[in-house]
């Protein structure tokens, strides 16, 4: 990384990215550049004369100058950067600049309003891996409460970003792609559901026309929150292009009295020649952090879709013992073991081992777990809460409400419990660390299974969902101080809860509820463009699918499973020898490549035919790569045609084989006994500039099916 800064400007680069803000007046920074590396002899003066605009058509005389938080105060009329009010005043502000502390990585600026009474921190960074982060934390200095509205940071694009992508979703469906054209005006998406929704952008990204996973320049920014939010990409008539995010605040929820201070989400930007490049960025900044997974991934087994709620220890112990005879290393007591929680109606909050379930307690299934090389794992939802439950019955006051006299309608039978209210906290995070303390559990699935609807704090109503958030990570932070050796995985309904905040504190997120591995393709690919297939809960379901009754051979079942976190959600006690058989190599396949899995870059084709998918991991030295050809719908094509394998070092020579157990081309040809030439155990060695330049036919598959192919430098 490299800095090459004065009083008046910043410019930060890192990975072939360049960063370049104007520090000069007393305003606001502003981003001049924000995309591909300018060079370390960039001159900063003529960059700063260039990219000055015409004063013309504006909303003021002169130039308008667009800061990372905008002002009214500056002549901009788009979306403000501070909303926020003292009983009608002050809010329009005109921030001073006082301080600015430049390091290699890294711009602080200190500024303040003395007529609003209000100070402002923007901290602004550019991490190793070419990755922006920013946030900004504003203090009331006044002597009288300010209501603050929103915050919201942005990040400049060039006028050529002309398409953008964000996501859509539902429960069983998350991170849909959405594509849509950069036009004038304001594109909001709005996530108002309590905790980071499907229906929320995930990413925004803006880039060229037509880019791809391989082709064009892409600028995206992500909204590292829990809790409401908004992601928004403006454009306006004096060419003015910004991606921009904040925290979503509820009406009245926020107010600063004197001295109190707001923080915003960190903001987190990449760019890339194509969305695998920008993709690689944030995977990079990811795998650097100090608490990032160090050990293998282990298998998991987890209970749910195997027996639900029927906790049986005989039951139980006969799964953990096909588990681990197929190569299980964790295993996962889903709902059902805690209080009267028989069904999904009732005992929930109550975190006490059920008697009537386990009347001995966890142990014996601990330690029959243990016993066979595995470690145990618990399901856990501690923010929510059955209205027949005893803790309902014992503090109904501890239930978000907005008023007192009703609750919120129930969902999923349950309610919110409110952990921004101390004792309910403390309550929790006792019964927790006591399970914890008192058994040997190694992983917790910490799920969080409704939107908060109407979510207040009692007696007052207030608006809750920024103190619940807050809370939630605060529960966090306290048990893995306490318990730093057990994993958490961030689990909501499936995967409604993803987002880099979250991941701060926890060690993978479950992708989606749907293991449907048509449904998990598309689920998992679009997963993947923010976290590393570590992070990713990607398991192999049984032969029907549990949410969509598809069914599925075991190969596409683990094959889609292999790229991620690998586990299995299956009663494997009723499945056939040959089944497991199967399973046991798809397990030690995934032993093999999990570090090439967890470390490589994920690489996506831009295949022609949508019948298609190629996707895989090329290891970071360019000596190994894994790609999965996948056949998601019939084809016009017949045969299928060459696919071009991407990431590979042009020119290094590569041994190109099937990769067993994906080496059964399962369609027409191979069961009419036509035979693709290269496609034997032996492959064939070429250039990796081969490889990808004029491809390699790929075999003819069924629908909803794939193979495996392994590429090693020789």
């Amino acid at each position: 990384m490299t800095s090459a800064s004065s009083p008046d400007h910043a410019h930060l680069r890192a990975a072939g990215v360049s960063l370049a803000l104007d520090l000069s007046g007393d305003t606001l920074p502003r981003v001049l550049h924000w995309g591909a590396d300018l060079g370390e002899d960039a001159d900063f003066g003529a960059l700063r004369t260039t990219q000055l605009r015409q004063p013309i058509g504006n909303s003021i005389a002169g130039h308008v100058d667009v800061a990372v938080l905008p002002e009214q105060s500056a002549g901009w009329l788009g979306t403000p950067g501070l909303v926020g009010n003292r009983a009608g005043r002050d809010f329009s502000t005109r921030f001073h600049v006082t301080e600015t502390h430049l390091t290699l990585t890294s711009v602080t600026t200190q500024a303040e309003d003395q007529t609003a009474g209000l100070t402002l921190t923007l901290t602004i960074e550019l991490s190793p891996a070419g990755v922006v982060r920013q946030r900004a934390a504003v203090t009331n200095t006044g002597d009288t409460p300010f209501s603050v509205d929103a915050v919201n940071l942005t990040l400049p694009v060039p006028p050529a970003a002309v398409e953008l992508l964000d996501f859509t979703g539902r429960h069983l469906r998350e991170r849909t792609p959405l594509r849509t054209e950069f036009t004038q005006g304001l594109r909001m998406r709005e996530n108002r559901t309590g905790r980071t929704g499907y229906d929320t952008a995930y990413l925004l990204a803006a880039g060229t026309k037509s880019f791809g996973h391989r082709s064009g320049e892409v600028w995206a920014v992500h909204t590292a929150w829990s809790g409401n939010h908004r992601t928004f990409a403006e454009r306006t008539f004096h060419a003015v292009s910004l991606l921009g995010s904040g925290e979503l605040l509820l009406s009245g929820e926020l107010t600063l009295t004197t001295n109190d201070t707001y923080t915003t989400p960190w903001q987190y930007g990449s760019y890339g020649h194509g969305l695998d490049e920008l993709s690689a960025r944030f995977h990079q900044d990811l795998r650097a952090r100090p608490s990032h997974p160090s050990t293998p991934r282990p298998v998991v087994v987890n209970t749910w879709e195997a027996v639900y709620f029927d906790h049986d220890l005989t039951r139980l112990k006969d799964l953990a013992d096909a588990a681990a005879a197929v190569g299980a290393e964790r295993f996962v007591l889903d709902d059902g073991w805690f209080g009267s929680r028989r069904d999904d109606q009732r005992g929930l909050g109550d975190w006490h081992v059920s008697d009537e379930v386990w009347p001995t307690g966890l142990t014996p299934i601990i330690n029959h777990v243990n016993e066979r090389g595995m470690q145990f794992g618990l399901w856990v939802e501690p923010e929510m809460i059955n209205e027949d439950s005893d803790l309902a019955r014992a503090h109904p006051d501890w239930i978000m409400s907005a008023t007192n006299d009703r609750l919120p309608p129930p969902a999923r039978n349950q309610q919110v419990l409110d952990l921004a209210n101390p004792e309910a906290f403390a309550h929790i995070e006792e019964r927790l660390d006591t399970l914890l303390t008192t058994n040997k559990i190694a992983y917790l699935k910490w799920d969080h299974n409704r939107d908060l609807v109407e979510a207040g704090h009692r007696p007052t109503g207030q608006a809750g969902v920024h103190g619940q958030t807050n809370a939630l990570y605060r529960l966090l932070d306290t048990l893995r101080a306490k318990h730093p050796t057990v994993e958490i995985e961030s689990c909501s309904s499936g995967g409604g809860r993803v987002d880099l905040e979250i991941l701060q504190r926890t060690d993978r997120v479950w992708v989606s509820d749907c293991i449907d591995a048509l449904e998990r393709q598309n689920i998992q690919r679009w997963t993947n463009t923010l976290i590393p297939l570590e992070l990713m809960g990607t398991h192999v379901g049984s032969g029907i699918s549990h949410t969509t009754h598809r069914k599925h051979p075991l190969d596409f079942r683990a094959g889609t499973a292999l790229f991620g976190h690998f586990g299995i959600e299956w009663d494997l006690t009723a499945a056939t020898e040959e089944d497991r058989t199967r399973l046991a190599e798809w397990v030690a396949l995934y032993k093999e490549v999990r570090t090439l899995l967890h470390t490589g870059t994920a690489v996506h084709a831009d295949h022609p035919d949508p019948a298609y998918t190629i996707h895989g991991v090329v290891a970071q030295d360019g000596t190994d790569a894994l790609y999965a050809i996948v056949a998601t719908n019939t084809s016009e094509y017949y045969p299928t045609g060459p696919v071009h394998l991407p990431g590979l070092h042009p020119e290094k020579t590569y041994h190109l084989r099937p990769q067993p157990p994906g080496d059964i081309p399962d369609g027409n040809a191979i069961r009419w006994g036509v035979q693709l030439p290269w496609w034997t155990p032996e492959g064939i060695t070429t250039t990796g500039k081969a490889i990808t330049a004029a491809g390699v036919q790929a075999p003819v598959l069924f629908p909803e099916r794939l193979v495996l192919i392994r590429a090693t430098a020789v």
